[in-house]
């Protein structure tokens, strides 16, 4: 089940770099985040939906490389990142 779109909107609005940015890294990673929380408690409720789990396990590797590059690029907004949405490293 993807986003709503008022979370999705919400999510763009407050980690976008400018009105309207879906693109930025940050961006990626907050919906990547909201995403995983969303099938973890999916997975919590149904356990042995195994298709949704390979499909979590793809988001968790997709939002690691896209931290591993903001991390590389941009140490600052790494560490501010991880520290709004919760994330620990």
């Amino acid at each position: 089940m993807p986003l709503d779109k008022a979370t999705k909107t919400q999510i763009i609005k407050d980690f976008g770099r400018v009105d309207g940015d879906t693109g930025s890294p940050e961006v990626q990673i907050a919906l990547l985040t909201e995403r995983i929380k969303q099938l973890t408690e999916h997975l919590k409720a149904h356990n042995s939906d195994e298709h949704s789990r390979r499909g979590l396990l793809k988001l968790v590797g997709q939002r690691r490389r896209h931290l591993k590059y903001v991390a590389r690029k941009k140490p600052d907004v790494y560490r501010a990142l991880l520290q709004r949405l919760g994330l620990r490293r």
